[in-house]
């Protein structure tokens, strides 16, 4: 099988649920943009915390360097208080946009936004901008999970033998949720009757806990395995010893684990950042909703061609990410299929955790 990175045709100018995309640009400002960024875990963590790290360095270089957009970053920000502690100082000493890369901030996130009007917050994944507490210098953005977990249901439901597939969750929220129930119904959708094994550890960061539940979930017969947040290398490695399939999600894992990954979900936050960054310079605080998808182009995948797929299961894939692009096929946990299934129901983010 031949390597594919699935780009779905990247649109710098694309379609959000508020505003779009702007292309990348150096800055002509005459002092740097400064932005903070505080992560639940480390930048290097193969997952959620790097993507959006990753990102942000990318688009620092696109746009100039260090004198055009300075960035300071704080990791293995766990605890809430302290996260907030950070926000606060930030905000105090001018920084311009400063993001909370992460949904359990978000109440702290509120209260410091009132008192600095003038700063610009970012926080994911939730689609909340703060209109309803009254506040216009929020920034909110969501990655479409479970268009890339319903793909890899599917090819996950066509390669097993075992008819059983393992899911090492973290805690059932936030994109970790929409990843998981979009891979449900992808692997429901191929075969009704294959049996998806779920164990949620309630952290995103416990890599032993996650170690202990891939060991599980092996051992009840799953020969093909997926699942989210920082907590997976260990659960990753126990696949790779015992032989079989992992799905992965944020980052690239198949270069840590090449003969184990067979294709990652990726996280590309660069062109919802380069619109934030010039809507910030064009005077606009906040009130932006951004989300990364396969329509925008921005929700990626990486085949590795190391590990074997049947044609027949690519084709299925590839299949499954053109009508999901093009709206014919609706993932469960899209705000189109939730608002269809409940019409009723007034959308409102969660106030947990995302991964």
């Amino acid at each position: 099988m031949k390597k594919r990175f699935v780009t779905l045709s990247l649109l710098l100018i694309a379609t959000l649920l508020l505003g779009s995309f702007a292309a990348p640009r150096a800055l002509a400002q005459d002092k740097p943009i400064k932005i903070a960024i505080i992560m639940p875990s480390a930048k290097n963590d193969l997952a959620w915390s790097q993507a959006m790290y990753d990102s942000l360095v990318a688009v620092q270089t696109e746009m100039g360097g260090e004198s055009k957009v300075e960035l300071t970053v704080i990791e293995n920000m766990f605890q809430v208080p302290d996260a907030a502690a950070n926000a606060q100082k930030f905000a105090s000493e001018g920084y311009d946009i400063v993001i909370l890369h992460g949904t359990q901030y978000g109440a702290s996130m509120f209260e410091i936004a009132a008192q600095f009007p003038d700063v610009s917050f970012a926080w994911g994944t939730s689609q909340d901008v703060g209109k309803e507490q009254g506040l216009s210098n929020i920034f909110a953005y969501e990655a479409r999970a479970e268009e890339g977990g319903y793909v890899f249901g599917l090819m996950a439901a066509k390669l097993t033998k075992s008819n059983v597939l393992g899911v090492v969750g973290p805690v059932n929220a936030g994109d970790a949720k929409l990843y998981i129930d979009g891979f449900e119904e992808g692997a429901k959708a191929a075969n009704a009757s294959v049996d998806v094994k779920k164990i949620f550890t309630e952290s995103f960061g416990d890599i032993p806990k996650a170690t202990e539940a891939a060991k599980t979930l092996l051992s009840q017969g799953a020969d093909v395995l997926t699942g989210s947040a920082q907590q997976v290398p260990g659960a990753i490695t126990e696949t790779q010893k015992a032989g079989k399939i992992w799905f992965s999600t944020d980052t690239d894992q198949s270069i840590q684990w090449p003969d184990t990954v067979a294709a990652s979900m990726v996280y590309d936050w660069k062109a919802m950042l380069t619109d934030m960054i010039a809507q910030r310079a064009a005077g606009v605080k906040g009130g932006v909703a951004y989300d990364i998808s396969f329509a925008n182009g921005n929700l990626k995948i990486v085949f590795n061609d190391k590990v074997t797929v049947p044609e027949d299961v690519m084709k299925a894939a590839e299949e499954a990410m053109a009508k999901i692009k093009d709206g014919s096929l609706v993932v469960v946990g899209s705000p189109a299929s939730m608002m269809e299934a409940t019409p009723e129901m007034e959308m409102t983010p969660e106030a947990t955790p995302a991964s």
